[in-house]
C-alpha cells in the first residue's frame, strides 16, 4: 500500500478501519470490539501476543496495547521493575509496564493523529510489527528475570539485538 500525498478528510476514514485492513493483509484473527476498537491475536516465536487498539477521537490517539500472560513470583517483582526500565531505556517508541492485578506484560504505544492527520496503513502495520519486536525481544530476559533468578543486567543483556548489515 503506497502512503499517498493528498488529504484524506478525517471522517471519510476511521484509524479502526485501517488496522483491521492491516490485520486482514496478514490474515491475522481480529474481532471488532466497536466502533473504535479492534482485537487480534498474533503468533509469535516465543508466544501469541494479543493486541489492542483503539482509537480516542477526544484525544486524537490510536492506542495500541500488546500484551502477554506473565506470573513472576511476588519475591522477583522488584526484579521485574528494574528490568522493564532498564528495556525501556533501550527502545525509542512504547515501553513495557506489569500490570500486576491481570499478570500482564504490556507494550504500550500511542500514534497521534491530532489535526485530523490520518495514519497510512504503513504506520499502522510498522506500528504493530515494532510491538511484537519489542515483545519478542524482551520476552526471555523477563523470563529470566522471573524464574531463572539472573540479574535485570544480565537477562537484558542476553535481549534480541536488531541486526544490522547483511549475513
Amino acid at each position: 500500500m503506497a502512503q499517498t500525498d493528498h488529504f484524506i478528510a478525517s471522517d471519510e476514514i476511521h484509524p479502526i478501519d485501517i488496522v483491521e485492513a492491516v490485520a486482514a493483509h496478514h490474515d491475522w484473527d481480529f474481532d471488532r470490539l466497536a466502533d473504535d476498537q479492534i482485537a487480534m491475536v498474533v503468533a509469535g516465536q516465543w508466544r501469541s501476543y494479543s493486541l489492542t487498539l483503539a482509537w480516542s477521537p477526544r484525544e486524537e490517539v490510536l492506542r495500541l496495547i500488546c500484551s502477554f500472560d506473565m506470573d513472576p513470583p511476588s519475591e522477583r517483582l522488584a526484579e521485574i521493575y528494574e528490568t522493564i526500565n532498564l528495556a525501556n531505556d533501550q527502545v525509542w517508541d512504547g515501553g513495557f509496564t506489569f500490570w500486576a492485578p491481570q499478570r500482564l506484560m504490556v507494550w504500550r504505544y500511542g500514534l497521534v493523529l491530532a489535526g485530523e492527520a490520518v495514519a497510512s496503513a504503513e504506520q499502522i502495520d510498522q506500528m504493530i510489527g515494532n510491538a511484537l519486536i519489542a515483545c519478542e525481544r524482551f520476552y526471555p530476559s523477563f523470563q529470566l528475570v522471573g524464574w531463572g533468578n539472573s540479574t535485570p543486567q544480565a537477562a537484558l543483556d542476553i535481549a534480541l539485538g536488531e541486526a544490522y548489515g547483511r549475513a
